[in-house]
């Protein structure tokens, strides 16, 4: 069976990433209204000349052409956003930011204006972006009104997850409700819903969106990081394997599924699909301690030591590995190596009490008393006593025949065993009887 520590890496080594959101690259980028020149004839020659090298993506010959308008035209807002954008696909982030503000300056009212330059300021971690986009979900677009509202309510989502998921959400449902056959928004929401712990909520809206997009990888893979985390490993199995079929070719999803199947102690299948990924992505140390895990809660104690050994070559100085190379000695009666090992382990991590008691246990079994003392107190300095911990302690002095120690041992661990050990009871009466002065 699966150690809580296991089981705790495996929870949180399924989260898995999906393909890239649409979303995060869809309502990040800059747009362009229709060519203004023209249809109003009435601008300057220079700006239709500019336009038409836009088009063309001729920045370099736009850019002179719009700054004389702008020079001889300040209020040009139309100048002022194509010189923005134009800015933009140089890579001349400042002088981009620049010019979308001289043009929201002289026309505030315009959709595109604000859309982009909320977006170059989020971009650029700017304060006041926000600002700019609330007042483009507030405007009407020049042309497909839905799609680019949705991509101002979107932005503004995105802007606002860490700050306020509450207002993020309530944008998304805005972006959703412009667009109700596309899954990007509630992609989005179940992702913010599901990195708030607000799983059942995040289900519904990957749900969604997967009867939207049957084939949505972020969809499956978010609805299986959903289950996992519900520890309802049926259902992660299941949209795991959906993803597994999709990119049988990837290491990650045969990881990923080897660690649920892990998690719900289908042992078998797990260690098959982490071989599956291993083959692919051989360098994988994750999946390979992973593994390693596996074929001790298996029982294949050959198989994880091999692959202990081999881990500890690589990370000498890695004491859980040390400490799970002992566990598996343990299993194969090899007391003398996991003494050793559980000795590497708390001397790599003083403070891991657990350890400490493990390291008594095979200590008891090398006949080492002095040595299970010692660990059974060290191991006192960080976890509460346990009954077990009394006995060995107890039976550990009474080999030592300390017998004053031992007895006072064996009292307190009939105090609090509560008939839950009969056997170690029976014996620590008995040997009371034996070792305690006669009144």
């Amino acid at each position: 069976m699966a150690t809580n520590r296991q089981l705790r890496r495996w929870l949180c080594g399924v989260l898995l990433a999906g393909t890239p959101l649409f979303a995060q690259v869809s309502s990040s980028k800059t747009v362009r209204h229709h060519r203004v020149a023209v249809d109003d004839p009435s601008q300057p020659p220079e700006l239709i000349q500019a336009e038409s090298a836009i088009e063309k993506k001729d920045y370099a010959a736009a850019e002179p052409l719009l700054k004389k308008v702008v020079d001889a035209h300040p209020a040009n807002y139309e100048a002022w956003f194509d010189l923005g954008f134009v800015y933009n696909a140089l890579g001349r982030t400042d002088d981009s930011i620049t010019a979308y503000r001289k043009s929201v300056a002289a026309k505030p009212d315009v959709f595109e204006s604000n859309l982009n330059l909320g977006l170059m300021l989020v971009k650029h971690k700017q304060p006041d972006a926000e600002e700019f986009l609330k007042a483009a979900t507030r405007l009407k677009p020049e042309s497909h009104v839905d799609e680019a509202r949705a991509r101002a309510w979107l932005a503004l989502a995105r802007l606002k997850e860490d700050s306020d998921p509450a207002q993020a959400l309530e944008a998304y449902r805005q972006a959703a409700a412009l667009q109700p056959k596309d899954p990007e928004s509630r992609l989005s929401a179940g992702r913010l819903l599901e990195n708030e712990k607000k799983f059942a909520d995040a289900e519904e809206q990957y749900k969604q969106a997967l009867v939207l997009d049957p084939s949505s990888q972020d969809a499956l893979v978010g609805l299986a990081n959903v289950y996992m985390r519900g520890q309802r490993f049926p259902e992660a199995e299941e949209y795991l394997r959906k993803v597994v079929n999709q990119r049988p070719n990837e290491a990650a999803p045969h990881v990923q599924l080897g660690r649920v199947l892990a998690a719900d102690q289908k042992y078998d299948d797990a260690i098959a699909e982490l071989q599956a990924g291993l083959k692919i992505a051989p360098g994988d140390s994750d999946a390979q301690r992973d593994l390693a895990d596996v074929y001790l809660s298996a029982g294949k104690y050959s198989e994880a030591e091999t692959l202990y050994r081999s881990l500890l070559t690589a990370n000498p100085n890695d004491a859980e590995l040390h400490h799970q190379l002992g566990q598996t000695f343990m299993k194969l009666k090899n007391f003398a190596g996991a003494e050793q090992e559980y000795l590497s382990t708390v001397k790599l991590k003083p403070d891991w009490g657990l350890a400490y008691g493990d390291l008594a246990v095979a200590a008891n079994e090398m006949h080492d008393y002095p040595l299970a003392i010692k660990a059974l107190d060290m191991r006192a300095k960080f976890l509460p006593e346990i009954p077990v911990g009394y006995f060995l302690r107890a039976t550990a002095y009474d080999h030592l025949r300390d017998y004053h120690q031992a007895a006072a041992n064996y009292h307190l661990f009939l105090q609090v065993a509560n008939g839950k050990y009969p056997d170690q009871e029976w014996q620590a009466r008995h040997r009371l009887i034996t070792i305690e002065p006669k009144k």
